[in-house]
């Protein structure tokens, strides 16, 4: 089995103090990685400010003999994001991979949800990946080398009650995802998500004993790792993964139908008709960008 190395690469992983990041940032520095391990140390709600999370990850990489470097800044900020870099390039001379994990939860029901829970979550879910990947992008472009996982959730995917608000931004990311995807491509850089479930403080306190117990963040680590490798080749990519499962997600089309073929119009009778049509999921296909959907539309200049 050939060997996924990560060596001589730079990393920054943002929200690395504690739980799933933690556990990505010491996977990628016993690979070869040399690490910014980035947390703000603030709370799961995002109140408070702590440097002792990410200095303590940082002396686990070194002692296993890796290299790392503390960053403190907040990834709802561009020059916070800004910061990350710098460090990076500071200590290490490039950015390589760019892992977006930090989050924190507000979660309510909708009626109740304020606009502070709404602003707070993308700021730091959906605007904090934006800011971190932007910072990051000029480098990876000159360098003609990139790997950017997104941490998404099957909260944003398939929906649960109390979480529209970090919904919103994990599904916002795959939006992200899709059209960097096609920028990068030239500058050899690639793009995936993931959309985990592990023990963790966001889990601890909705997961029953024994389900928490088995899911943990190790579990999650090794697919961020490949990602990450030159080895992995693949770009757009959504993975569940969670206590040993992995499985790709996709956005799909089906053929559905043309009516009026562009020539008549269409009444909303017409659209009951067909309802069956539409609304099947036979021959279903992933759709590359949005001008390979125009395929669909063929049967208008025949």
């Amino acid at each position: 089995m050939s060997k996924v190395s990560l060596d001589g690469r730079v990393a920054i992983i943002t929200g690395s103090g504690a739980g799933i990041g933690r556990s990505h940032a010491l996977e990628l520095g016993r690979r070869g990685a040399m690490v910014v391990v980035n947390d703000l140390g603030a709370n799961l709600d995002g109140s408070g400010k702590s440097t002792s999370a990410a200095d303590a990850v940082v002396e686990e990489i070194k002692s296993a003999g890796g290299k790392a470097v503390a960053n403190y800044d907040s990834v709802a900020t561009t020059q916070g994001a800004e910061n990350m870099v710098k460090t990076a390039v500071d200590a290490f001379g490039k950015v390589d991979i760019v892992v977006n994990n930090a989050g924190i939860v507000r979660d309510k029901g909708f009626a109740k949800m304020l606009e502070e829970d709404w602003d707070l979550v993308q700021s730091v879910h959906l605007k904090g990946s934006y800011n971190v990947t932007r910072a990051a992008w000029p480098v990876m472009k000159e360098n003609n080398f990139g790997r950017i996982v997104f941490t998404s959730s099957g909260v944003g995917l398939y929906g649960n009650f109390g979480q529209a608000n970090y919904a919103a931004a994990k599904m916002g990311m795959i939006g992200m995802m899709n059209t960097l995807r096609i920028e990068g491509a030239k500058n050899n850089i690639f793009l995936n998500a993931i959309a985990p479930n592990a023990a963790s403080r966001m889990t601890e306190k909705v997961m029953p004993p024994p389900i928490y117990e088995r899911l943990k963040p190790d579990y999650i680590s090794p697919l961020v790792a490949y990602l990450c490798s030159e080895q992995c080749k693949e770009s757009g990519m959504i993975f569940n993964c969670m206590g040993g499962w992995y499985s790709r997600t996709a956005i799909m089309c089906s053929d559905g139908v043309i009516l009026g073929l562009g020539k008549s119009e269409v009444t909303a009778e017409e659209i009951m008709e067909n309802w069956d049509r539409i609304i099947a999921m036979e021959n279903m296909k992933t759709i590359g960008s949005v001008q390979e959907s125009f395929a669909y539309l063929s049967p208008l200049f025949k």
